[in-house]
């Protein structure tokens, strides 16, 4: 089997960080569950359609909506910043770049995780 680096990537010990096919299967099992989430998601908003505030908080506060909502947001918001983290990992060279992009990336999706959690939560315990 012939090795495909260079020789100064031997020395470095540059080469395959192993962690490919970790990141390959989050990301599908993450897209798969998104398929039945969303579509809990999408059916819920237009059965509320044409509803009062009042109604849409009180289903907001069913705990088994509050739950698949958080399921929803703490699934669909990993596979984002999973994602985000392919495209920047593939399309920025520069490794100062690459590195800020990629923490930028993590607060980005934890900011917006955290904000959607807050909201389902704030609503779900009648804040």
């Amino acid at each position: 089997m012939k090795d495909m680096r260079t020789p100064l990537n031997k020395v470095r010990g540059l080469g395959s960080a192993k962690e490919g096919t970790d990141h390959f299967w989050k990301q599908h099992v993450t897209a798969f569950a998104n398929v039945f989430l969303i579509c809990f998601f999408v059916i819920m908003v237009i059965s509320m359609q044409g509803s009062s505030h009042d109604d849409v908080i009180e289903t907001l506060r069913n705990p088994l909506v509050s739950i698949v909502l958080l399921l929803v947001i703490l699934s669909g918001v990993y596979h984002m910043k999973l994602g985000m983290q392919v495209i920047i990992e593939d399309y920025i060279h520069s490794d100062g770049l690459k590195f800020l992009s990629l923490m930028a990336n993590t607060f980005f999706c934890a900011f917006i995780g955290f904000g959607c959690i807050f909201a389902v939560l704030k609503i779900g315990f009648g804040g």
